[in-house]
């Protein structure tokens, strides 16, 4: 169990960093969300993966999964929601402003305007 979350930990880290390093917008926001996921699921195991026991101590139970982790992860799934809303209004308003989606344009400048500077 161990190895197949480590290895899709490692896929969508892989996979993440290449969308993240791509030159549009919506491979980077694909991304990003790999990237997320992937931490959320190394937070999850880190605590032990115990299937079936319960996340809290109540009498005649004596197996339990630590809870830390799980809210760890609550709390980032919904900083991750928040931030992903945020670049993608970032990439549409800069999509909208420069009929472009690349992610690192130079402005056009005119030839005429280099020649006297250098």
């Amino acid at each position: 169990m161990e190895f197949l979350l480590s290895s899709a930990i490692g896929v969508m880290t892989a996979a993440g960093i290449y969308l993240v390093l791509r030159l549009r917008t919506f491979p980077v926001i694909l991304g990003i969300s790999l990237l997320t996921y992937a931490v959320n699921v190394f937070l999850f195991t880190s605590g032990q993966v115990t299937v079936g026991a319960p996340p809290i101590l109540r009498d005649g139970i004596t197996v339990y999964t630590d809870p830390l982790p799980q809210a760890l992860v609550l709390t980032a799934i919904v900083i991750s929601f928040g931030m992903t809303a945020v670049v993608v209004m970032i990439g549409l308003g800069a999509f909208l402003g420069s009929d472009d989606d690349h992610v690192d344009d130079q402005p056009d400048i005119p030839e005429d305007q280099t020649e006297g500077k250098s």
